[in-house]
């Protein structure tokens, strides 16, 4: 675990991660199974910093170019980041993505299966992804319908993507609770292990209920 330090940031991080290893305990899990990715989308290098130099190295983006505005520079001082695209990927930013993420969260339909798996062997760089579902069947969110996921699912792997597991994002304003356990059983009925899954308000709920990756920004 990271030390602890009176840093305003360090403190967040150091709550976070002692929520994270209360909610394995409960669920008789080890904390180390749960990548926790701290989400810096609006914030810039010099607020990343913090979190950088007290150890973490997990962080997730949202958005390609802003993204490409702060994390080469912050990558050539800390070359063991690992960055994660956790927004929602247009197809023609796919070159982009491919060049700097380490993985992408929100593969959810054919066109950027074809334009990412396009891009990973051009440049000879395999990006493990993970399939997001619309488990909340709401029209606003991306991720593909669950009745959808195994031809996804064929369709990444027929394409040479490597799938990580399966995303979602449940609906606001309720219990995320049985959406989580959707997600689980999914994940499960289709041969995948990995679960990115719980945002700061919900994720000792997700950690719980099998979650392999958890999203945290307000949090931290």
């Amino acid at each position: 675990m990271i030390e602890k330090d009176t840093n305003l940031e360090d403190q967040a991080l150091n709550d976070v991660i002692g929520k994270i290893e209360k909610g394995a305990r409960i669920a008789t899990r080890k904390a180390s199974d749960v990548a926790l990715i701290a989400v810096s989308k609006t914030r810039g290098a010099d607020e990343i910093r913090p979190l950088l130099d007290a150890g973490h190295r997990i962080f997730g983006e949202n958005r390609v170019q802003e993204a490409m505005e702060k994390w080469p520079g912050l990558k050539a001082d800390y070359p063991d980041v690992e960055l994660h695209m956790i927004g929602q990927l247009q197809s023609n930013k796919a070159a982009e993505a491919v060049a700097l993420f380490d993985y992408i969260h929100a593969l959810d339909r054919l066109s950027l299966v074809k334009a990412l798996a396009k891009e990973m062997q051009r440049q000879d760089r395999q990006i493990p992804c993970f399939l997001q579902v619309n488990v909340g069947e709401e029209s606003q969110k991306g991720g593909c319908d669950i009745e959808a996921l195994p031809q996804l699912l064929e369709q990444a792997r027929e394409a040479g993507i490597m799938v990580a597991g399966l995303m979602a994002i449940p609906p606001g304003d309720t219990n995320p609770a049985p959406y989580f356990a959707l997600l689980a059983k999914l994940a499960r009925d289709n041969g995948l292990d990995g679960l990115s899954m719980g945002m700061s308000g919900d994720f000792e709920a997700a950690i719980k209920l099998g979650a392999s990756h958890i999203r945290v920004g307000t949090a931290l």
